[in-house]
């Protein structure tokens, strides 16, 4: 693979980061509205976006044989991920938010081993330890801790989206096209979601309105990167890239809310991002 190719997917898997960043940004933006409502307008946008992808490029609107199973579940566990994402975003710091959702990476190592089969190696296993231990530094787990539930429910975003890249993985290995899988995520979790819109329904103003369609561009723009990114350079030679999403998020936090993350917090962030680092490496001196 040539450097020209590696740089293109180094910028994308950024811009990537930056467009998940400002996703989190509308969505802090879009005020108190419950979490189920700004999930379903983040959806409806992503739909459309796959929706015309898939019709550009002639894909059929039917998954391959054996692959519905494997959907469903990449579905159902991307709603909760997002669910769960969308809930820490609205009650922690923005930086605090993004990194536990970046936990999603180590949560790939272990759902790999019970869905894919693959091996886990010992230092793979220590530096999943390792980011578990870091993300104690952010979660803080004490009774008086008042962060306690949404950085829990933050965590378990992570394992959402965790579960639901591994699905995405398996389904790749399937033959199952990209925008196919996100059309169908997108519309599972809009029905999903929907009755809890239609019985628990918050009236928004248009400023809400506009933030929730930003926070759907935004994300859209980030799956489009990410795509653009492993369609360029393999994940292990550019997925540590990904962790730049934290500088967005804290310079976000900063300047839009006024968030400065404690100390411990940092000390957190810089665990998890040296194990990232460090299982980069160590999955790079592996391919070769």
């Amino acid at each position: 693979m040539s450097g020209n190719n590696r740089h293109k997917g180094i910028l994308y898997i950024v811009l990537s980061a930056f467009c998940f960043a400002l996703m989190n940004m509308f969505v802090r933006l879009s005020g108190d509205l419950p979490s189920v409502q700004k999930s379903f307008f983040r959806n409806l946008v992503a739909f459309f976006f796959a929706f015309i992808l898939i019709r550009r490029e002639a894909i059929p609107l039917k998954c391959k044989e054996g692959n519905l199973k494997l959907l469903l579940l990449r579905a159902l566990f991307g709603t909760l991920g997002i669910l769960c994402n969308f809930y820490a975003v609205d009650h922690l710091v923005l930086a605090d938010a993004s990194m536990l959702n970046k936990m999603s990476p180590f949560f790939v190592v272990i759902f790999s081993f019970f869905i894919l089969k693959e091996r886990v190696t010992v230092l793979q296993a220590l530096l999943v330890a390792g980011a578990f231990a870091g993300s104690l530094f952010v979660i803080r787990p004490t009774f008086s801790n008042m962060d306690l539930l949404p950085s829990l429910i933050g965590l378990a975003g992570g394992l959402g989206a965790g579960a639901a890249y591994t699905f995405v993985r398996k389904l790749s290995l399937r033959g199952e096209k990209g925008p196919l899988i996100v059309c169908f995520f997108s519309a599972f979790s809009c029905l999903v979601t929907l009755p809890f819109l239609i019985f628990d329904f918050h009236p928004m103003g248009w400023l809400q309105v506009l933030m929730l369609l930003l926070a759907g561009l935004a994300a859209a723009g980030g799956q489009f990167g990410i795509t653009a990114a492993y369609s360029h350079a393999p994940a292990r030679e550019i997925s540590v890239y990904d962790y730049s999403q934290i500088i967005f998020s804290a310079l976000l936090g900063f300047f839009i809310f006024g968030q400065i993350p404690d100390i411990l917090s940092w000390l957190g962030y810089l665990i998890i991002c040296a194990m990232a680092v460090l299982m980069f490496f160590y999955n790079l001196k592996r391919e070769k």
